[in-house]
């Protein structure tokens, strides 16, 4: 009586051709590689499309030399409320720099320079007529 080992039995029992199941492998890993590709492709057309309906929203801003505009203050901590504005301002466009740096300045203060992204522009003029007031009603005299 002859005893086998279990797993040389199995083998055995199975057929097992290495050269066959080499090529199988094979050709899962490329299948796999296909799927990440497509999935790969498939995100990057995602982004774009993503990109394209953010950027419809982004307000362009250009500044001219001697346009009047306000100035964002991220910095301004020392009145702590929700109320207290962190635009000063206006100031003049003095003179616009590449890539964003634009030089704004007043009479009193002097000149300095900032980022673009920080500057509004300032529209001054009368009020539209039909808005509500905020005017608060005089209490008359008795």
């Amino acid at each position: 009586m002859e005893l086998e080992h279990k797993a040389y039995w199995a083998i055995k029992h199975f057929n097992f051709d290495l050269k066959s199941v080499g090529e199988k492998r094979l050709l899962q890993l490329n299948k796999l590689e296909e799927i990440r590709f497509d999935a790969y492709e498939s995100l990057k057309l995602y982004k774009e499309q993503v990109k394209r309906w953010n950027d419809q929203f982004i307000n362009r801003r250009e500044f001219r030399e001697g346009d009047l505009v306000i100035l964002f203050n991220s910095r301004l901590k020392l009145f702590p409320g929700k109320l207290r504005s962190r635009w000063s301002g206006p100031f003049t466009v003095l003179k616009v720099y590449p890539y964003g740096a634009i030089k704004i300045g007043t009479d009193t203060i002097g000149s300095f320079k900032v980022n673009g992204s920080r500057l509004k522009h300032y529209i001054a003029g009368e009020p539209i007529a039909g808005k509500v007031s905020c005017d608060l009603p005089t209490v008359p005299s008795v």
